[in-house]
């Protein structure tokens, strides 16, 4: 009897773990996959590293993407260091939001 009490448990604490650990971050990385398959040459993009710029090319088979971060400068980065497209209002709105404003007090 103990056992079996013991073993509901452990499986209870391991859905538990799956729902709130494993799941999320399995629907974070095909999300991730999906927007970087869907990478257009001109697209703008913000790295890891918080770094703007704009894909030149993708060689989805090696996992590389070069981007142009300045006028002339490009660098060859990781597919998976592609955090996200940039979207300047988006982006905004969270400096605001993490500095302690709201976002109608400054319009």
């Amino acid at each position: 009897m103990e056992f079996a009490v013991l073993a509901l448990v452990m499986l209870l604490g391991l859905g538990a773990y799956w729902a709130m650990v494993i799941f999320p971050k399995q629907r974070d990385f095909s999300k991730r996959q999906r927007y970087v398959s869907a990478l257009a040459i001109g697209d703008e993009v913000v790295t890891y590293g918080g770094i703007i710029g704009k894909v030149i090319s993708v060689e989805a088979e090696k996992g590389i993407a070069q981007v142009e971060i300045a006028e002339g400068v490009v660098v060859r980065l990781l597919t998976a260091a592609l955090m996200q497209p940039y979207d300047p209002e988006a982006i905004a709105e969270a400096a605001r939001l993490s500095l302690g404003g709201s976002a109608s007090s400054e319009q």
